[in-house]
Parts: C-alpha cells; structure tokens; sequence
C-alpha cells in the first residue's frame, strides 16, 4: 500500500472518528476519494480504528451506496422511481448502454469514463424519467436524447475550467431584483445555466440589479421561473425561460448603466405572451398568470404552512428568514415550560407527516417523561419513496423553518443534542443544512445560552448510505450507530431506549416544518384547517401522468379529484385518469372511481392505503396495474434487511407469482395464494417496511382484479407486458429510419424507404413507437391492437 494512501486514510479517519458508530462517514469518505471502496483501504482502516473487518463488510455490504469494484470517471445514475418507471425510465437505461457500447451484463464503458447505475429515486418526479450524472440531473430524457445529455455533460465539465467569476453590483440600493429558483427540479430544467445567462446579462448593463435565488415555488411544471421585481414594487413573471431571454429580460425592466453593452436579444413572441404586469401592488405568490390559463387553478386551493413564503425566501438568508418572523415561535418557546409546549402541540392536533401519523405531541410527551439527563432528537429526512420529494424540496428551500422546529422541540422535551439524518441522493439538500446550521451557530441560534437564555442544543448532520429501510425509525437509530439498518424490537420505543441507549425523538422533516406556524399563529388556528381527525395541511409531490405536476400542500380532507384534476389539471390529452398510487411502496392504488375521497389518514387507511410521506403519482390507462405491484414489490424485496422471515422470503414469493402474471402463466388458483401471502407477510413482519409491502398488491386486487384474470387468459389490457405483447410495423412505414436508431438493442436493421421490420431482439420497450412520425408502430397483444 502506497505512503500516500495511507495518509489519505489516516487524514479521513482523524475528520470523521475511529469509533464504531462512525463507520459509515467514514465509509462514504473512502469512496469519495477512490471512487469505491479498495480492499486494501478497508484493512487499514480496519486496523488503525475500532472497526472490525466483520463491522465493515456486514456495512458495506448492506448500504447500495457502497461500491466494491472501480468504477469509471463518471457515475451515471439512471432515476428507477415509481414517476419515471411508468414514464420509460427502462427505455433511458437502455439507450444509455447503446450509445456508450457497454457490453451486456457490465455497467462500464470500455474507456472506463462513465459507469451506469440505477438508483431508486432522486427526487425529481415532476422532470421524470430523470438521469444524474455527477452533480447535475438532467429532466424529461428519452431513448432519442441521450447523446444530447452525454454531449452537454461534458460540454459542461470543460466550461467549469474556463469559468470566470462575475462582478455584480454589490449594493442594498438596488433598481431591482431578479428571482430566480435553483432547487434541484429547477436547475434540472436549466435554471443553472438561466443563472449564468442573467449574471452575463446584469454585468453587461452595468446597473444594480440584484440576482436572487429563490426556493422552490411547486410549479415543477413551468420550471424555469423567473420573476422581476422592480423598485416601484411592480412584479413581472416569465415562466420556461431559457438562457437566451435573459439578455432580454433584464433590458426590458431596467436602465442601462454608463458601460453598458449594446444588447441584441430579443423576447420571443412565446415569452412575450406569459409576461404577467401586476401593477403597483407588491408581487405575491398569487400574481402568477401565465399563458396556460390554469395557474389559479394549480395554487387556489394551497394553504402555505411548511411552504411558507415560497417564491420569496432565499434559502440560506438568515436575516430575511428573521425578517419574516423566523425564529420568533423559538424566542416565545424559551419562555414557556415544556409541558405548555407539548400541550399547544397536543391541542393543535398536529400527527406525524411521515407514515401513519402517530399524534405529534403524544410522542413529544413520551420522551418527556422518560428518565434520564441525556435524550436526543432526531430529523428523519431519509426520504427513500419513490415519486416523494416533499422532504427534498423542504430542506433544500426552508432549512431554517426545520431547524427551528427540531429547536422547539428540544426544548420540549429535554434534549440537548440533535441529528438531521438526510438521503446522500440530496446532495443540494445537505449542502443547504449545513450552511444554515453554520450561521444559526454564528448567530448564537444554535449552541449554549440560546438567544441568550439558559438553553443549550446542538446539531449534527448525517447522511444516510442507501437503504429505504432506514426511514423506519429504529433502523434509522442502527444506522446512526454505525451498524446495518435492521429494525429493532419493540418495546423498547425510541422515546424510552433510542440512539445510544437514551431517550430519543424522531419526527420527519414535515413534521418538524409545521412547528414553528402553530406557535406563531396558534393551535386554535392550525385546527381550524384539516378534517375532524387530520389537521392542519399536508405537502405532496404530485407526479406521474399529470399535466401540472409539482409540489404541492393542501388542508387536510381535499379529495382526490381536487388534487389530480383541479390542481394537476388532469392526464394528458387523450389518456384516462386510471388510479393514483399514495404512500410510496407502503402506500396502496386507489382507482379513479373512488376520487371522490378525502385525503385524510383514516380515510386512506380504510381503503388499503396509507398516506405515508406524501407521494402521489397519478397513472393512467397505459399503466398496468399488475406491472404497478410488481414494480412496488420488487422495491421492497429488495430494500428488505432480511431479518424477518415473512418479509425476506414472502416478498420473493409473492414477486415470483406476480411475474408469473406478467408472463402470461397465471393461475385462478394464484389470486388466492397471492391475497394469503400478503395477509401473512403484513401480519408477521416486524417493521413497517415488511407489514405494508403488501398493500400495492392488496389495493390491486381489490379494486383491479379484472386485470389479473386478464393477464392469466394472456392478455395485459394496457399492453405493458413484455411476454404479452410484440411491436409490428405496419404498411404506412415509410424508410425514415427513425426508429432503428432509437433502438437501443438494435432490434430494427436501417434500410432507408423500405417497410422496417422488429427482430425478437425486441425488449418492448417503446422507443420506436414513441419516435414513428408516422405511426407505423403498433403494440399487438393476442392479435388485439393497442
């Protein structure tokens, strides 16, 4: 082993702790700076710390961030959430091996530049299907633009190094100011690229016009957005923006400077259209009226609480966060005795926004009461479902609304020490965290005699290594502990016996983002939203087949049919709103037909759902309800720790029967084993993970069932199933060749204005059909045309 090596590993082991509980911080920073994890690392590390070689491999054998083997330069993470599934991510997949000739069964070019992946989610549903490639995600991909991406990528990597930093005005006596989003869906529909447009755009003017970053508005839909706000308050939206209206854009509003450049761009007639003038009234979230007429109808019915000043804030600006009333509800805090503040939770009637929603305050009072001088409180922000990204989007727009909850309940309950425990997958998320966590320190809002009271708290951040089952709490606390994330037995709860032993807190971001509104406006208040048993609002991500999707957070008790059709303005022309699938792999499918229901807790449950974090992707009548369960199923198989037996070798069975299904070999006998297996396997699991991974099936079933006595008679009515169906192309084929090169396995030959023909090459995936000009592609399906 090399000298220099082993000073890297030593350098990493003096940063992140040779104590067992930092195994996994340790783990995470290996791979960072070798790319995987090399064998001969791992045995130094083994023996300059208090890992063993067993506590290293049962770790990074567990996590799927982990990797064992080299990898190329570039990490291609091809998103496989429940969005971009049902949007042809498999399609994305393909066509990435194509173009770069990965060789069947490797996930790495021959040139070792780029490795390939599929990662669970990243959290960019609305954008699906979604690619990641190093630090930028790339929205909306298919077969046909994969090069383009690639090409762009690298495009990207060589103007970093010539890169020169702006020199904007640095002055509070600004003519006005550019608002601008960069979360994560943003900058994946461009709104880095739109950032580097008007910061050449302002420099070139040479006047004082602020460029400020915003956080995430909802409208993923109408990404890039962009907002001007003149000095006389009067407040101009653009919606789609692209680099090239940026020059534009800032001539239109505001006065030249003496060294200003003469400016060539022009307002495309498009662009001119969406331009909103408000007036002289001061630009409020409301204002929005683009082009496509239903932007009243997509923010209406919202009631901003987690999201509170969305549009406005800059994430990381302590002092606007303070100027809007941040930190006030934590100033009033230190002033009351726990047990008041636990009540005015209680009496708010706010539960957990994370799964089942166990009553928030009944929690707080558990760890309350526990004995004991040294407690803990914890922020699970592991947001592993696919099609969420409520948590994302929080964190990354609002970390100091989060902080400030997780602060006030510390306070409640006694705790002195805290941790965000946030998905790696959100990198902008983390990097967001720590800056607010660094200046809420500086500021004396975090550490001893808080704003200048006898409270003390800290806070840590740790980013979980790539397991869904984490976000189960006691999981969560194994892994904050440097071990495998297996559930624990309980009782013992967190509240009596959590992280190290102590009495611990754990609520998820949502949960803790609602805290500070309560104290603020009251709990009197915050029941007056919701219905009798769920208050207060809820956050979803509103994805799939949806004309509007975004993030959203509507009162408690709005039905489904408000959701998808008055607020997501329904499926794409042409398609029937089919069923929408609630929860994540927990959650459960409810069919159109029930869109009458309300979207509370009790409500949900009662159908076979749950409300879980808050994913709602929307499906429609291409979408097979039986590939939906599988789908669903093997994500859960293959997230299961394997502790329980019912989980472990249910969930396989189940899948196998359900493939069964989609290979046209099913049984009528089938239905019934099937329906007992999932009664089993939610009955004697012993986490939440294993006791909901039935309800994709049971949901269904239940309200499906014609759909799998259809397959058994070898039929799939939404002609997903690859066994079921084959691709033809028809007379009208004209030669253009457009579909031989969408094909990612080479399926169809190029014969310029000859019919093509489909080889049984063919893996089904659509390409060719979503690419014909002409429609000369037809799914057939039992000599049914699709």
């Amino acid at each position: 082993m090399k000298q220099e090596d082993k000073q890297i590993a030593d350098g990493i082991l003096d940063r992140s702790g040779r104590d067992k509980n930092r195994l996994i911080p340790v783990l995470q920073a290996v791979q960072a700076e070798w790319g995987y994890l090399p064998d001969e690392i791992l045995v130094y590390i083994s023996q300059n710390s208090d890992f063993t070689t067993a506590d290293i491999e049962g770790v990074s054998s567990f996590y799927s961030q982990f990797r064992r083997s080299p990898v190329g330069e570039h990490i291609i993470s091809v998103c496989n959430g429940t969005a971009c599934h049902v949007k042809g991510a498999e399609s994305v997949y393909n066509a990435v091996k194509k173009v770069l000739n990965i060789a069947p069964g490797d996930d790495t070019d021959a040139d070792r530049k780029f490795t390939i992946e599929k990662v669970a989610c990243l959290g960019c549903c609305t954008l699906a299907p979604a690619v990641q490639i190093g630090d930028i995600t790339y929205g909306h991909q298919t077969a046909q633009t994969v090069s383009a991406m690639l090409d762009d990528y690298l495009l990207s990597l060589q103007n970093k190094k010539g890169k020169k930093p702006h020199r904007l005005a640095e002055t509070g006596d600004y003519a006005g100011e550019v608002r601008l989003g960069l979360g994560s869906c943003c900058i994946a529909r461009g709104s880095g690229k739109l950032k580097e447009a008007f910061e050449d755009a302002i420099e070139d003017l040479g006047s004082a016009v602020k460029l400020k970053h915003v956080g995430c508005v909802g409208m993923c839909h109408q990404t890039p957005l962009v907002e001007v706000v003149t000095s006389s308050g009067k407040s101009f939206s653009y919606a789609q923006v692209q680099p090239q209206d940026a020059e534009a854009i800032i001539a239109r509003h505001f006065k030249a400077g003496s060294w200003h450049k003469k400016l060539k761009g022009t307002l495309s007639r498009a662009l001119r259209d969406m331009v909103t003038d408000v007036c002289s009234q001061p630009v409020t979230r409301y204002s929005l009226d683009f082009r496509d007429g239903h932007v009243h109808d997509f923010l209406s019915k919202q009631q901003n609480i987690s999201t509170e000043h969305c549009g406005f804030l800059s994430p990381v600006d302590l002092d606007e966060y303070i100027s809007k009333g941040g930190f006030e509800a934590l100033k009033h805090v230190l002033t009351m005795e726990p047990g008041d503040i636990i009540d005015t939770v209680v009496n708010a009637g706010l539960r957990g926004r994370g799964g089942a929603g166990f009553p928030t305050g009944t929690k707080w009072a558990l760890v309350a009461k526990a004995s004991g001088d040294e407690k803990y409180i914890l922020c699970n922000g592991d947001e592993g479902d696919p099609g969420a990204f409520m948590d994302r989007m929080l964190l990354e727009s609002y970390p100091y609304r989060v902080l400030e909850g997780m602060m006030i309940a510390a306070r409640a309950v006694g705790a002195k020490k805290g941790y965000l425990y946030i998905r790696a997958e959100y990198p902008l998320a983390v990097k967001r965290v720590r800056e607010a966590i660094a200046k809420c320190k500086d500021n004396n809002i975090i550490g001893d005699n808080i704003l200048g009271s006898d409270f003390g708290f800290d806070l840590d951040i740790m980013e979980g290594a790539g397991a869904f089952v984490c976000g189960e709490e006691t999981a969560l606390l194994e892994s904050l502990e440097g071990r495998r994330g297996n559930p624990r037995l309980r009782p013992p709860y967190p509240a009596v016996s959590g992280l190290f032993g102590k009495p611990t807190l754990v609520n998820n971001v949502e949960t803790y983002s609602q805290v500070s509104w309560i104290f603020r406006s009251g709990a009197e208040k915050y029941q007056q939203l919701g219905t009798e048993t769920s208050k207060g609002t809820k956050v979803f991500s509103l994805a799939g087949k949806i004309n509007r999707g975004g993030l959203i957070e509507v009162p408690m008790g709005l039905t489904i049919a408000e959701v998808v059709n008055e607020i997501g303005g329904g499926v794409p022309e042409g398609r029937t709103f089919k069923a929408v699938q609630i929860g994540g792999p927990s959650g459960g499918c409810i069919p159109a037909d029930m869109a009458h229901l309300p979207i509370d807790y009790e409500a949900l449950t009662a159908k076979g759902a749950i409300m879980g974090s808050g994913g709602l992707v929307v499906l429609d009548d291409t979408d097979c309800m039986v590939d939906i369960a599988r789908y669903f199923l093997e994500f859960t198989q293959e997230e299961s720790c394997g502790k329980c037996t019912f989980c472990r070798v249910g969930t396989r069975r189940m899948m196998e029967i359900l493939d069964e299904f989609r290979e046209g070999r099913g049984k009528m006998a089938m239905l019934d084993e099937l329906e007992s297996l999932a009664i089993e396997v939610s009955a004697g699991s012993l986490c939440g993970l294993g006791r909901t991974a039935p309800n994709p099936i049971i949901t269904t079933l239940r309200f499906f069932r014609d759909e799998y006595i259809a397959h058994i008679n070898g039929y799939c009515p939404a002609g997903k199933c690859a066994a079921l169906i084959r691709y033809e192309i028809t007379d009208k084929c004209t030669g253009c060749t457009k579909c031989a090169q969408a094909c990612p396995v080479n399926a169809i030959t190029a014969k310029p204005y000859q019919k093509h023909v489909i080889t049984d090459d063919c893996i089904k995936c659509g390409g060719c059909k979503a690419i014909c000009p002409y429609e000369a592609v037809e799914i057939v399906a039992n000599n049914v045309k699709q």
